[in-house]
């Protein structure tokens, strides 16, 4: 444990002394385990639509498809609305869960919010593995979309404040590492759970959400809120307490006068929802909006929710295309350590970069070979489908590098504390929205474009690298307090944040 890392966070001629204390390790690592229930329902959802006795219990049209329809295309077998309700029900639900938890966020503490997270997704857990009907099974991934709204909302949030800045980086990136950890367990649990005789596997994935989910809500009551919460609610005695501790230093007198001027500054906002809209937010605001759209259409819930099914089109059998996914779930982990190691050092635009010229380059090719080997009927062979399951593996690694943690680091550290609660807000309802959007109607996407799904989602892959490279200044290093600082030397957002510095001044 690092115990000893000296931070001296630089910015505005002062920095803030401290080290990095087991105490904030604990702390974070116990409030990133939000991501493991994010990840377990990504890859639970997509294993259990793969399983044929869970399909032909709730979804028989799905079923009969698979089973019976020789003429069918290859790649429609999937394309039911109802199933796909399944699975962006979730997300509907944690849209509108998020604007909730932005109000509780903010006036209650990130804790609360992530104690709450808990025990929604594990009610959600206990009723899907209990399920006897479709509607027990869509009631119960609401409740786990409760959960992921107030998790989501409130654990990237506690990650960024707990963190020292030199730091903040590799602790924020937990939250996708846990995220990467869920989606392997959950991958694992549905290739042992699928042959379990009697055709009751489904029941177990399902059900095991409980588990991560009774850990964060009982880890979550052990949790130490954040400085910044405290301050914003005007405990500041307490805060330089929380401060002091989790620095490891007496001396935090600059980093707690930052926070004190950021709560001063926060007291004139009486609507952020409304204040965000100024022009002088208007970098904070594209960003809320632009970076979790990009990185929902990069294409990575192909692999996340529908791996399984993706396989199965290829021609891979039930058992082959679950393992399929372990395989991704490993190489996801192994990208996201990459990640944690590098972002601190070469900064957060060249992951982006780089882990965007390895996704263009891997959609581009899978979807050659589709393209090319393919067909509405049989199968690709299996030195292709070995190929693709290589190239896929190339795509994962590429994201959980770049758009994977970092689509939840940006946001969490740009914002300053007066519309900190609403921009997250904003940034995780852009992010449910879109999941649920592709989420209800990739399967037909699928349908209509076949293997040109994957030069769709390379176009877009090849855009947002474009607006990385323009309009994202670099952030490593810079305390979160001090961020304002970023936006007014960039060479496009001055125009905006420079002005209005310029008008209070006269």
């Amino acid at each position: 444990m690092a115990v000893g890392i000296v931070v001296s966070s630089q910015g505005g001629g002062q920095c803030y002394n401290g080290r990095t204390t087991p105490f904030v390790v604990l702390s974070c690592m116990m409030a990133a385990t939000g991501g493991v229930i994010f990840g377990y329902d990504i890859g639970i959802s997509g294993g259990v639509t793969s399983m044929e006795p869970f399909l032909k219990k709730f979804f028989a049209d799905v079923y009969t498809k698979m089973k019976e329809d020789t003429k069918i295309s290859n790649y429609c077998k999937f394309d039911s609305q109802l199933l796909t309700a399944f699975t962006s029900s979730l997300y509907v639900a944690g849209l509108i869960t998020s604007f909730l938890a932005s109000s509780i966020t903010k006036n209650f503490g990130r804790k609360p919010s992530i104690l709450a997270g808990g025990v929604a997704f594990l009610a959600g857990g206990v009723i899907g593995g209990l399920a006897l009907n479709v509607y027990m099974i869509i009631l119960g991934r609401i409740l786990l979309g409760v959960g992921l709204g107030f998790a989501n909302q409130a654990v990237p949030l506690y990650l960024s404040e707990m963190a020292p800045s030199k730091h903040r980086g590799a602790f924020s990136n937990g939250f996708h590492l846990s995220l990467s950890i869920g989606v392997l367990f959950a991958n694992l649990l549905n290739y042992g759970t699928e042959k379990i005789r009697g055709g009751w596997g489904w029941r177990v994935s399902l059900g095991m959400a409980a588990a991560p989910a009774l850990f964060l809500t009982v880890g979550s009551l052990f949790l130490p809120e954040t400085p910044n919460s405290m301050i914003q609610r005007s405990k500041d005695n307490k805060a330089k307490l929380m401060l002091q501790k989790i620095r490891g230093t007496s001396d935090v007198q600059v980093e707690l006068d930052d926070l004190i001027k950021a709560r001063e500054a926060s007291k004139s906002i009486k609507h952020p929802f409304k204040n965000i809209t100024q022009r002088k937010y208007r970098p904070h605001l594209v960003m809320a909006i632009a970076i979790p759209f990009f990185q929902q259409v990069t294409g990575i819930n192909v692999i996340g929710f529908y791996a399984p099914v993706l396989f199965r089109t290829i021609g891979l059998a039930e058992s082959a295309s679950l393992m399929s996914t372990v395989v991704t779930g490993v190489v996801g982990i192994v990208g996201t350590f990459t990640s944690i190691l590098l972002v601190d050092k070469v900064g957060r635009r060249a992951l982006f970069m780089f882990g965007g010229l390895q996704m263009l380059v891997s959609d581009i090719v899978v979807g050659s070979i589709m393209a090319a080997q393919l067909g509405d009927h049989g199968e690709l062979k299996k030195e292709y489908a070995l190929v693709v399951i290589i190239l896929i593996c190339a795509y994962v690694v590429g994201f959980c590098c770049s758009w994977g943690p970092l689509g939840f680091l940006v946001p969490s550290e740009i914002f300053p504390l007066e519309i900190r609660s609403a921009g997250q807000s904003i940034n995780v309802a852009v992010n449910f929205l879109l999941i649920f959007a592709l989420a209800q109607t990739l399967l037909a996407i699928l349908c209509h474009f076949k293997a040109g799904i994957f030069f769709f989602f390379g176009g877009w892959v090849a855009v947002m690298t474009g607006f990385v490279h323009l309009f994202l200044p670099e952030t490593k290093n810079v305390p979160i307090e001090q961020m304002e600082r970023v936006w007014r030397k960039h060479w496009f957002w001055k125009r905006f944040v420079g002005e209005e510095e310029h008008e209070v001044s006269k």
